[in-house]
């Protein structure tokens, strides 16, 4: 089996934000060659102008209808988020020092929610202490524990109530809700633990957290889901006799991993946003709210490069292997560890690309286990030893999502370009 160039998901994310001069992959502007010789490999490295587009895309397409902001678990990077700060973005965050890290980047406390299952006591008092926007109760437990904390600094916390909801929301390739979950309160019993939130007096309920799925690709999907979660909140609003002040609609959208993904249409997003616009403002429960989205993946994830060097070909039983020093190590998503099931390739592209036929090979890392694979069968040109090798949509879930320590390799580069320079970032990340 061979591949043709230009019809590969590859070559099509190629064309599109990493375009070739003379055969070789450039980012924002700047030669990859050059970025791994100065930087060594292997190497993450983000382009900002491509973060900058994916946000203004998106808060485009849902512009009069929601804001949008930017789910730190994607990228935690300082640098990262303050591009996204810049353009208009607050944060979402998981734990205290995702809160630190928007801090840091310049996001003001009072535009970062804090969402997540088991927050720890440390992280609980330190962002209700730090003045944090929002926070969002999963579980009766954490909603004892956040009032005592407000109760200890003297404030009332603004909270919203993550909903876990039934079957008529799904969509997505991870399904989120409409099963027994971790995550938030089951719809069925939203009634009785809106009345337990509004019986605490330290506690303001300010909104809901609605969270569906995620990797969404179907633009309908995320419409009706977005939809549903209007719904809710009106319901919410019936309940406390009061307009909410903030809906949050999740995030969940995709971007294409494997040659069967589609891109997220826009456009149709777009196309519906209208109807959801005249929604909320015929509604008086609705209308003031601030409504938003707070994708991860879809902002940060088509702005990254993971690149690794060749350090070895070989051939056992007719099969070809690429072996690189780059891996699941630090990047578990692209091995397929990461909540795979069935385990495909991420899109691969050579640095250096001189023509040629291609034909597929396993991408492997420097490991000793067989999990350490990058790519199973992947259609690429002959290699020798010093190629490098560059693994596409990389800058969501890289390697602040992988087992860094795991064989005591060292940690790689980060590298952010924008205005035709590049800079280590993350420094905080790196041991080596």
């Amino acid at each position: 089996m061979s591949d043709t160039a230009g019809d590969s998901l590859a070559d099509r994310l190629v064309a599109a934000h990493f375009p070739r001069s003379d055969g070789v992959l450039r980012v924002g502007g700047l030669d990859l060659r050059d970025l791994a010789e100065a930087h060594g490999t292997p190497l993450f490295v983000y382009d900002a102008e491509l973060l900058r587009r994916a946000y203004r895309d998106l808060a485009d397409a849902v512009s009069g209808f929601a804001v949008v902001d930017y789910s730190v678990k994607a990228n935690p990077a300082p640098e990262v988020i303050r591009v996204f700060r810049d353009e208009g973005a607050g944060a979402e965050i998981a734990s205290g020092a995702e809160f630190a890290a928007s801090w840091a980047a310049g996001v003001e406390p009072r535009h970062i929610l804090f969402a997540g299952p088991g927050k720890s006591d440390f992280d609980i008092e330190a962002t209700v202490a730090g003045g944090i926007g929002e926070i969002h109760l999963e579980n009766s437990e954490e909603m004892r524990r956040v009032a005592e904390a407000a109760g200890r600094h003297g404030v009332v916390q603004r909270v919203a109530i993550r909903i876990n909801p039934g079957p008529d929301a799904q969509g997505g390739a991870m399904r989120m809700g409409g099963k027994p979950s971790p995550f938030g309160f089951d719809e069925e019993e939203l009634d009785a633990i809106v009345d337990a939130v509004e019986a605490e007096p330290r506690l303001h309920l300010s909104g809901i957290h609605l969270f569906a799925g995620t990797q969404g690709l179907v633009a309908a999907t995320l419409l009706s889901q977005w939809a549903y979660g209007l719904s809710l909140a009106a319901r919410v609003a019936d309940r406390i006799a009061r307009p909410l002040d903030t809906i949050d609609l999740g995030g969940g959208l995709g971007i294409p991993y494997f040659s069967t993904d589609t891109q997220l249409d826009l456009a149709a997003i777009r196309d519906g946003i209208p109807a959801l616009i005249a929604r909320v403002k015929s509604d008086p429960r609705l209308r003031e709210a601030r409504i938003m989205l707070e994708p991860g993946r879809f902002l940060a994830g088509p702005a990254g490069l993971y690149v690794a060097r060749v350090r070895a070909v070989k051939v056992s039983r007719g099969s070809r292997f690429v072996i690189t020093d780059g891996g699941m190590h630090h990047h578990l998503a692209a091995s397929g560890n990461l909540g795979q099931v069935v385990k495909r390739d991420y899109p691969v592209a050579v640095v250096v690309d001189r023509g040629g036929p291609r034909s597929p090979c396993a991408v492997v890392g420097p490991l000793c286990t067989p999990l350490d694979m990058l790519a199973r069968a992947t259609p690429l040109p002959d290699l020798a030893a010093g190629d490098l090798i560059a693994v596409l949509q990389s800058g969501a879930y890289g390697l602040t999502a992988s087992p860094t320590g795991f064989l005591s390799h060292p940690r790689p580069v980060e590298l952010l370009v924008d205005g035709g320079a590049a800079r280590e970032i993350g420094g905080a990340l790196r041991t080596d």
